[in-house]
């Protein structure tokens, strides 16, 4: 069996063992006896640490099997991301002993490496521009402080969960089922892009950019079409096309994909708030009666203190060193270095008000959740809209 194939084998079972993990800790909420609690928590940190374990053997085969450490296109940063984003829980589990922090971190943790899998997983040679021992440093220290600033974010939106009062609407509550919806548009996204790559679905279009006439391929049907655009196949009709400002290869793409994604998440979140007969938030939180709200306050804050310096050495610095190397400068205003900087000073921003000013719960809660929406825009958007000298995928 090729390497390749006992990679991919291995990041598979992880995913299972991961899934199966997570229903283990969501039986330490309802159960009452602690006995039983504690034991279904032990074979669920058991299970998280075998499935670890599995997706370290998926990046060392690959490693192997590519010649190069895999974190150079999107596929392998968003696997290596989700595998770090594990181990920063495994560390925190044994320094906190939460079970709930597992039921929350890991579906995250899930959503993370099967969005991985929208990419393609061939193995292709490094670009000469990353052909550089700073490519392992500055890029897995870099995830690694990403992944536990997430953790952060995890144990903020267990305490908002828990505190929100949900007897009435109110900012609070709106902003809450936000965040919710858009994990929801999230989980939206794997399910519609999933469905359509199995269907080999393709729609081309014939459109002028730049002065030449170029064909442009939607892998879902085409909501928007591109500017001036005219369909080649036999599909569906776009609604509408993208403005002129839009005119581009993959512009018109992109943002079809990000109306799938959103319309998909209304529906699923809409979906679950018919069945469940209120806000999402409001039935989730008996749930966390359990829950000790200081402490994960304190896990919040601590997952920061550990991960800002982390993130600051392999985002700021050794990038900064590394662009010095290929570029002959330290800074260059690209968008990927630009958002780096901007996460380095929101979560400046964080330590400083939680130490100086006291914002400790429901306002530093807020603050993590705002942490993450800056490193998935860092992943999302920067990687796949914005052009710039990271856009490697």
């Amino acid at each position: 069996m090729e390497l390749t194939t006992i990679s991919s084998n291995l990041l598979y079972a992880a995913f299972i063992i991961y899934l199966i993990a997570t229903f283990f800790f969501g039986g330490t909420i309802r159960d009452k006896k602690r006995k039983s609690a504690g034991k279904a928590g032990n074979i669920g940190i058991a299970l998280t640490i075998i499935g670890f374990l599995s997706q370290v053997g998926y990046f060392f085969t690959r490693w192997v099997a590519s010649n190069h450490v895999p974190v150079s296109n999107l596929y392998e940063f968003t696997t290596f991301f989700g595998m770090m984003l594990v181990l920063a829980f495994i560390v925190m589990y044994f320094i906190y002993r939460i079970n709930i922090l597992g039921l929350f971190a890991l579906p995250i943790a899930l959503l993370i490496i099967v969005f991985a899998s929208m990419f393609s997983s061939e193995i292709s040679p490094l670009v000469p521009s990353l052909q550089s021992h700073w490519l392992y440093i500055h890029v897995t220290t870099a995830s690694l402080g990403e992944a536990i600033l997430s953790i952060s974010f995890v144990a903020g939106l267990i305490f908002l969960i828990r505190q929100t009062d949900q007897s009435k609407g109110s900012k609070h509550t709106f902003w809450l089922e936000s965040v919710i919806y858009m994990l929801a548009a999230a989980l939206a996204f794997i399910i519609i892009s999933s469905t359509f790559n199995a269907m080999n679905y393709e729609a081309t279009f014939e459109a002028p950019v730049e002065g030449q006439t170029v064909e442009i391929t939607y892998q879902m049907p085409a909501i928007a079409g591109p500017t001036d655009g005219e369909l080649l196949t036999d599909n569906m009709t776009p609604l509408f096309n993208v403005p002129e400002w839009m005119r581009g290869v993959d512009a018109a793409v992109k943002f079809n994909t990000i109306l799938w994604s959103f319309l998909g998440g209304l529906v699923l979140y809409w979906l679950i708030r018919l069945i469940l007969r209120k806000r999402i938030g409001a039935a989730i939180q008996p749930l966390l009666k359990k829950v000790n709200p200081e402490l994960v306050d304190e896990i919040s804050y601590r997952a920061v203190a550990i991960g800002f310096p982390i993130f600051t050495l392999g985002a700021l610095i050794f990038a900064m060193i590394w662009a010095q190397e290929a570029w002959s400068r330290f800074w260059g205003w690209d968008p990927k270095e630009v958002w780096a900087l901007i996460t380095f000073f929101f979560y400046a921003a964080f330590l400083h008000l939680r130490l100086s000013r006291g914002w400790h719960g429901t306002k530093s809660a807020w603050l993590a959740v705002g942490g993450f929406a800056i490193i998935m825009f860092n992943l999302l958007a920067v990687n796949l809209i914005i052009s710039g000298l990271h856009s490697y995928a």
